[in-house]
């Protein structure tokens, strides 16, 4: 039997958790995470964070303990030698499967922990979440859906989202779905941005808002603080009353160059006039467009699970807290990172590259 990989989350956040669960079944390598969010307020397992543990272990019939609230200690055994492919290939059953965060805990994030399992799928797996899909302190579902998945799937990732229902802060309530296919993945080089080609807009506002025309105000609000030279054109826009349990909007703003695409999104909150959500998210694209970097900061950090598994190197905006501490992971799972920093030309190098060998 491997011994488990020894993790120390004391300096980290759900994400440690979320990717750190991601390579333990790629890898097929056990883990046992310490410290688990130890520098959150509330450290341990919260709702989101139980329901990825959950699910990845309902997938993969795994063996763990600590699967339980403010747990701060888990062990996790994905035990993929149990479930032989073809070829001998050790590899995922596919399925469906359902999951109940309970709160408006975040679908997107959830979805984030379980896309590298396309790479060790035998069949198409969907997971259906009822939760949250555009919460605080995670990505929008729409960021999710049109910026992430087209990144990725230029890259191998078969990947797709549909949505049922909005779940805004604090009932969540959503209901979304991921659709996952068996994926090889090609090695990821984003280097160079490319010409900027154009811009999209996804304004979204509750049922509840809808007489306030929050999603048009939104959109407004970004069109008119967005510095857009006259090659980038206006795209799409699309603006979206959509069912909720809870009064909310959200504004996604994507930019699209000759590498790939760039997200920048605001949530609407209490007391903050539409146009200031709008003007939020352009606030974040224009900081972007003065630059060169072909990914947004967000972006850079979550590539750096799928740069592990097929190597690659990627210029980043900013070495953000989330970026140094995914670098330290991946190497304690035997990765060798090459972080080299400078103006706007900072860039994140995988030399070696983990995952199944096909």
């Amino acid at each position: 039997m491997t011994a488990a990989l020894e993790l120390d989350g004391s300096s980290a956040g759900g994400q440690f958790l979320r990717t750190a669960l991601a390579l333990s079944v790629v890898e097929n390598r056990p883990v046992r995470l310490e410290n688990v969010r130890g520098d959150r307020p509330t450290p341990g397992l919260a709702n989101q964070h139980l329901a990825v543990l959950e699910t990845m272990t309902e997938i993969c019939d795994a063996d763990v303990t600590g699967a339980e609230l403010r747990s701060e200690t888990i062990e996790f055994d994905p035990n993929l030698d149990r479930r032989p492919g073809r070829g001998g290939l050790e590899r995922l059953a596919g399925g469906h499967y359902t999951v109940d965060i309970g709160t408006a805990g975040s679908a997107p994030l959830l979805f984030d922990a379980l896309l590298p399992l396309s790479t060790v799928l035998e069949s198409p797996l969907s997971v259906t979440v009822t939760g949250g899909t555009d919460v605080a302190w995670s990505p929008p579902l729409d960021y999710f859906r049109f910026v992430k998945l087209p990144v990725l799937r230029r890259f191998g990732v078969a990947a797709a989202c549909e949505i049922d229902e909005r779940g805004f802060y604090p009932a969540g309530g959503g209901r979304t779905t991921l659709y996952l296919a068996p994926s090889r993945l090609d090695r990821i080089d984003l280097v160079e941005r490319g010409p900027l080609e154009g811009v999209r807009l996804y304004s979204t506002e509750s049922a509840s808002l809808a007489d306030r025309d929050v999603a048009m105000r939104q959109a407004e609000g970004a069109l008119e603080r967005l510095h857009r030279a006259p090659s980038l054109e206006l795209r799409e826009r699309c603006e979206t009353t959509a069912r909720s349990p809870s009064p909310g909007s959200v504004l996604v703003i994507r930019v699209d160059h000759g590498s790939g695409v760039a997200g920048f999104t605001a949530l609407g909150e209490r007391g903050k006039p539409a146009e200031r959500v709008g003007e939020d998210a352009a606030d974040a694209a224009n900081r972007f467009l003065d630059g060169s970097a072909p990914v947004d900061r967000h972006m850079a950090d979550q590539l750096l699970v799928f740069l592990a598994l097929v190597g690659g190197t990627v210029r980043v905006p900013a070495v953000t807290d989330h970026l140094e501490t995914g670098c330290a992971l991946l190497e304690r799972f035997g990765g060798r990172i090459d972080l080299e920093a400078g103006d706007d030309r900072t860039t994140v190098a995988v030399t070696s590259s983990l995952g199944p060998d096909d």
